[in-house]
């Protein structure tokens, strides 16, 4: 593609999609992005952009005052501001993962639309490796039962993403990735590996408290203290952030195999700032 038909100026409202054009060195192309964007790419608050609402609560007056050349969006839209962002001749890319390989698949579309697609296939082939060294590691070795959070009030099970890391790292994943769930279930299914990583929460997740006030006590993984916050952005960021997530989560499943690693805390562990 001819460098003058490639984006100049990018909105970016979704943090996937910033930290995948920091990894591609196309960070000064972001002219303006959420603060969640802010919270997992150090890099964008050097570069002072504007901020704006996210992909849900998007206001298309915010994002066509900047001037871009391309929006990029992930689910859940709000539908009313892509059809402003639209009606106003911007290009869009939205997205929409739920597997690895939606996963892979964005980020070549991302690198694509932004002229370095042998960039994105390098980000493309860090993923997949890092999933097979763990599938390695643990091949043979005892499954864990491990529940994984996303959200606590409602309950609900991690991505499916989520679960192929888990699964990746050698665990068992309990529930239905992505649904809704109660605390009478996750009981029953008697978790030898909790795992919290709540949206937008970053490493606060209240373990002690949760265990409490859900009669937890009893589990394998409350039992055995395997009760563990990983950081938001690890685990709910579908980019190579996740490279950190499976690598936590590893560790929290198969200890003996895997060494500690930053961006993940057990139960009585205080939150280092």
């Amino acid at each position: 593609m001819r460098s003058e038909h490639l984006p100049k100026r990018v909105v970016s409202l979704q943090p996937s999609a910033t930290v995948t054009l920091d990894r591609l060195g196309l960070l000064d192309r972001v002219v303006a992005c959420t603060r969640y964007c802010a919270d997992v790419c150090d890099g964008i608050q050097q570069l002072d952009p504007v901020i704006v609402s996210d992909s849900w609560t998007a206001q298309a007056e915010q994002i066509v005052a900047v001037r871009p050349d391309l929006v990029i969006a992930s689910v859940p839209y709000q539908l009313e501001a892509v059809a402003e962002i639209l009606k106003a001749g911007v290009r869009f890319l939205g997205l929409s993962p739920r597997t690895m390989n939606d996963i892979y698949a964005d980020t070549m579309a991302i690198s694509g639309v932004m002229g370095e697609a042998e960039g994105g296939a390098e980000l493309v082939n860090e993923l997949k490796s890092a999933l097979l060294r763990a599938r390695n590691k643990t091949a043979g070795a005892r499954r864990p039962r491990v529940y994984c959070e996303e959200w606590g009030k409602p309950l609900i099970h991690s991505q499916p993403w989520v679960q192929e890391l888990v699964e990746a790292a050698g665990g068992e994943f309990i529930g239905a990735a992505g649904k809704h769930t109660t605390a009478d279930a996750v009981r029953e299914l008697s978790p030898e590996v909790i795992v919290a990583a709540w949206c937008g929460a970053g490493d606060r997740v209240p373990l002690e408290k949760i265990i409490r006030e859900r009669l937890w006590q009893e589990t394998p993984a409350a039992r055995s203290g395997r009760v563990y916050c990983v950081a938001d952005e690890l685990l709910n960021t579908p980019a190579n952030t996740l490279v950190g997530g499976l690598q936590a989560l590893a560790w929290a499943i198969h200890p003996e195999l895997f060494s500690l690693v930053p961006g993940i805390r057990s139960i009585g562990e205080a939150v280092v700032k």
